[in-house]
């Protein structure tokens, strides 16, 4: 019989880990954010005797509903009654003065641009200066651990750091929250942090979400099906460009579009490629929402058919490439304001965190196509992180 997989708040409702409980304890968590029961981390702590005294909240609000990119205020928890302070508006770091200790739980996606790891970041500096205990509630990768299927390319930290990657690492990075704190510890010279890992328990490196045998809880509005886990690293993409990233219908980041592609053309282009582990097919759409609001939209829907085999970012470079190829007169960058970057200037370069690999896309699309493995080389993250594994 398959062992069940537990994240690190379940595991800590398992076990005996001899924490301070008494501490004036603050939570960054969202209501994603769910035991294997499903109830709410902040929940489950309470009833543990955990002393919480606040809450924080990343971008998407303690909901886990909020508009993308859209500020979230200060509120009172009506579950919990306790304060909830923001992290996502107007600062990104939390003030700690009414604490004595931290603890992180958040989902992530396993992707570079995915925020709640930056707000992870900024509370650990914060702990480090401050001198708070960090306790980091582990939570699997859904696009699974292995180190050999992370994607680049590395972010261009002097030029493009921002708040969907502030510091240097892939954009497909295949660690877990907790190993990135690991790392994050070593590497921004904050081995003073009092920090401590709580584990998955059960998970191994190969575990895509679906192996997992875990319920799906949509971490944020537009990754709203397990299907979307492994498509939005290819497509998050298009929100950079003046596309419909599928955003206004059932399926954001499963299908783009644009009135003026030719979706049958398109998708026999993209088949074409031969890309592995997936299959396009031409649609066609009227979004209620976003870009193109209520103007029909043609394009393509990617169907993961093998996620071993699929390579996301490398799937979302050969789709622009191929774009500029055949839509040069057509497709544009555009901007994409959000809290973090109100102008929305730069948003491709700042996904892609290379504007190098933005002006090749753009130029030689011919060429990048025939170079792909070279755009997505993670370098020697393997080498880099081995030593913070914990699975």
């Amino acid at each position: 019989m398959k062992e069940l997989v537990y994240n690190g708040i379940d595991h800590l409702m398992e076990e005996d880990f001899s924490l301070p409980k008494s501490l004036s304890w603050g939570l960054v968590t969202n209501e994603a954010a769910r035991t294997l029961e499903g109830q709410t981390t902040r929940l489950a702590l309470l009833e543990q005797g955990f002393n919480l005294q606040c809450l924080f909240s990343p971008e998407h609000g303690l909901s886990a509903r909020g508009a993308d990119g859209a500020a979230q205020d200060d509120q009172l928890d009506q579950l919990t009654g306790l304060e909830v302070y923001s992290l996502y508006g107007p600062g990104f770091g939390p003030q700690l003065e009414e604490v004595d200790a931290v603890c992180f739980d958040l989902p992530d996606i396993g992707v570079r641009f995915y925020t709640y790891i930056w707000t992870l970041s900024y509370l650990m500096e914060a702990c480090c200066a401050e001198g708070k205990k960090l306790i980091v509630l582990d939570r699997v990768n859904p696009l699974s651990g292995q180190l050999a299927l992370a994607e680049g390319p590395l972010l261009d930290e002097a030029k493009h750091s921002s708040f969907i990657g502030r510091w240097s690492i892939p954009i497909r990075h295949c660690l877990t929250v907790g190993e990135l704190a690991l790392y994050w510890q070593s590497s921004r010279d904050m081995q003073d942090l009092d920090l401590e890992i709580v584990p998955c328990r059960g998970w191994q490196r190969d575990f895509f979400f679906l192996d997992t045998g875990m319920p799906f809880v949509a971490p944020s509005p537009a990754i709203n099906h397990p299907a979307t886990l492994l498509t939005y690293p290819a497509l998050c993409f298009m929100e950079g460009l003046n596309l419909n990233e599928g955003r206004g219908t059932p399926f954001p980041f499963q299908q783009f579009g644009a009135p003026w592609l030719d979706a049958p053309s398109l998708a026999a282009h993209l088949q074409a490629l031969h890309l592995p582990g997936l299959i396009f097919e031409r649609v066609t759409y009227t979004p209620v929402a976003g870009r193109y609001s209520g103007e029909p939209c043609h394009g393509a829907f990617l169907k993961v058919t093998d996620p071993h085999t699929y390579r996301p970012v490398t799937t979302g470079l050969a789709i622009i490439a191929t774009l500029w190829q055949f839509y040069a007169h057509q497709l544009k960058e555009d901007t994409y304001p959000t809290h973090a970057n109100p102008s929305g200037e730069g948003h491709l370069a700042l996904l892609l965190g290379d504007q190098e690999v933005v002006r090749l896309l753009q130029q030689q699309p011919e060429s990048t196509l025939q170079n792909l493995k070279k755009w997505t080389n993670p370098g020697d993250w393997q080498e880099e992180v081995r030593a913070f594994l914990q699975y």
